[in-house]
């Protein structure tokens, strides 16, 4: 065995009934590497890292850690033999203090007892090395996702690791924090440790891996040197076809005389977000750009109703109406995909068929309920519709990937035949291919009419769909850019606070 090799796993294979979820894959982790698996949701990745994690079995295969073979029964076996793990769902306690979310199950004791003044000095001083300065007594519920995921990352960092698995570890932060997260992942680097980097952000796989192991349909596609890979030779492998068109993406065209859908006048909710003007035509795209907690989802929650509107007004089609909350919203024909899916969007029990009549049956209310056979048609509609992968409509949606989950949520809204479609971050934590295919989806409904109201926090897709871009910060609109000739450096000026103003 090479001296370098840490982890080896080899031929492995693992089948689910009627699909074959691993086929032979073989993966190798050296101390001192970044290696980032890659590929569309349902490649297999998440099934790989849960054989190796010890919640799926395998069927046939071989797992060697530091040159001995291993079988983890489960993740805290796995944990125990030096395999930790952060899942791109934050996995902690709510109603526990940040500290005895990074010491649970592994907590000092002094004198019989549990040693609080060690826990909390410990918890303290591991959150300095991500530059996080936060009280670890109080309950982690009172902070942000951003600090939650670096919670959990702190946690899977501090016990004695020679595996650490990242699993989407950047998609609640911001920046400021992916960059501190990537120091810390090159000083663990340096000590030897081996990680791998699962992520759909092509520019931090390249910046961050030493290698990449590709997989699509359950199978090794192939393992590529980061310097001897191109970024569009790398998506090519990922999906198997031709990237040519791709992201060739146009945006809606604006109709001529078009009237308004969306009027909001000096709207805000105290605290939150604060007298934000904006007017939205219908069939517009209108993008919502700004670094996390700028207001962006505060706003949308706004005219969803999610949040109560204390200032302002706000006028759908010309009409002032009052959104007191989301089922006023959904009267009013206004629909809203959550940035959280797992949290705001899926209900994980029930079937694809049953989440993607949720919302069309709210708004008939449950002296109408739909037949069943009313649900099969709408799912299979929709299921073909937007490619969603499943052997059919009664699998329940917390079995499918992050991409197919957040399609359903998307058929599910778009079964009530909205004049206005509020997005939240619709494509982060899913593959390229996914990502193109519902970015294509909503400029071909704003072409029909509907009118979109898409936040993102990548740039790029910001600019490459939307027909105006409202950029915000500190809970305030900060300003106004035309999609067409806007650059990523024009939103971060804004975002800066070195620019201001509107522009047409």
């Amino acid at each position: 065995m090479d001296r370098d090799v840490i982890l080896t796993m080899r031929g492995i294979e693992i089948q689910f009934p009627g699909v074959k979820a691993l086929d032979g894959v073989d993966f190798t982790l050296c101390r001192g590497e970044v290696h980032a698996l890659l590929g569309e949701n349902g490649a297999g990745k998440s099934t790989l890292i849960k054989c190796l994690t010890g919640v799926n079995k395998m069927d046939a295969g071989k797992i060697e850690l530091e040159g001995k073979e291993i079988r983890p029964t489960d993740p805290k076996n796995a944990m125990d033999l030096g395999i930790s793990t952060v899942f791109q769902e934050i996995n902690l306690c709510d109603n526990l203090s940040v500290a005895e979310n990074i010491f649970i199950g592994r907590q000092p004791m002094k004198r019989g007892q549990i040693d609080w003044k060690t826990i909390n000095k410990r918890s303290a001083e591991l959150l300095e090395r991500f530059h996080v300065h936060i009280d670890v007594t109080r309950p982690l519920s009172q902070y942000s996702t951003a600090i939650q995921q670096m919670v959990s990352i702190a946690r899977a960092v501090d016990v004695d690791a020679k595996v650490l698995i990242l699993d989407e570890p950047t998609s609640s932060l911001d920046s400021a924090e992916v960059e501190r997260l990537f120091d810390v992942m090159r000083d663990l680097k340096a000590q030897g440790l081996g990680i791998i980097f699962i992520t759909h952000f092509l520019d931090q796989v390249f910046e961050m891996s030493d290698r990449m192991t590709v997989l699509r349909n359950g199978r090794l596609i192939g393992v590529y040197n980061a310097n001897e890979i191109t970024k569009l030779e790398l998506v090519s492998n990922m999906i198997g076809k031709d990237l040519d068109d791709i992201f060739d993406l146009k945006r809606a065209a604006q109709k001529d005389g078009a009237g308004m859908m969306l009027e909001a006048d000096h709207i805000g909710v105290p605290g939150k977000v604060e007298n934000i003007s904006f007017s939205q035509k219908k069939g517009e795209l209108l993008g919502f750009a700004g670094l996390l907690g700028s207001g962006r989802t505060e706003t949308a929650e706004m005219i969803f109703g999610v949040s109560r509107l204390q200032d302002g007004t706000i006028k759908i089609d010309g009409r002032t109406v009052k959104i007191n909350e989301p089922m006023d919203a959904i009267m009013s024909k206004i629909a809203f995909c959550p940035e959280d899916r797992k949290r705001d969007g899926i209900i994980g029990d029930l079937t694809i068929r049953e989440n993607i009549a949720l919302a069309l049956q709210a708004r008939r209310g449950m002296m109408k309920p739909m037949s069943r056979k009313e649900q099969d048609e709408l799912a299979e509609k929709y299921i073909k519709m937007l490619a969603i992968a499943t052997p059919d409509a009664e699998k329940k949606i917390r079995e499918l990937s992050g991409g197919n989950q957040q399609k359903v949520i998307l058929a599910r809204w778009m079964a009530t035949e909205p004049d206005l479609l509020i997005l939240d971050e619709p494509t982060r934590g899913i593959d390229v291919g996914a990502k193109a295919e519902i970015q294509r989806l909503m400029l071909e409904m704003c072409e029909e009419g509907m009118s979109i109201i898409f936040i993102s926090s990548e740039l790029d897709e910001i600019i490459r769909c939307s027909n105006r871009i409202i950029v915000m910060r500190d809970g305030k609109k900060a300003g106004e850019l035309n999609g067409e000739g806007c650059t990523q450096a024009d939103i971060m000026k804004i975002i800066a606070g070195e620019k201001d103003g509107e522009t047409a």
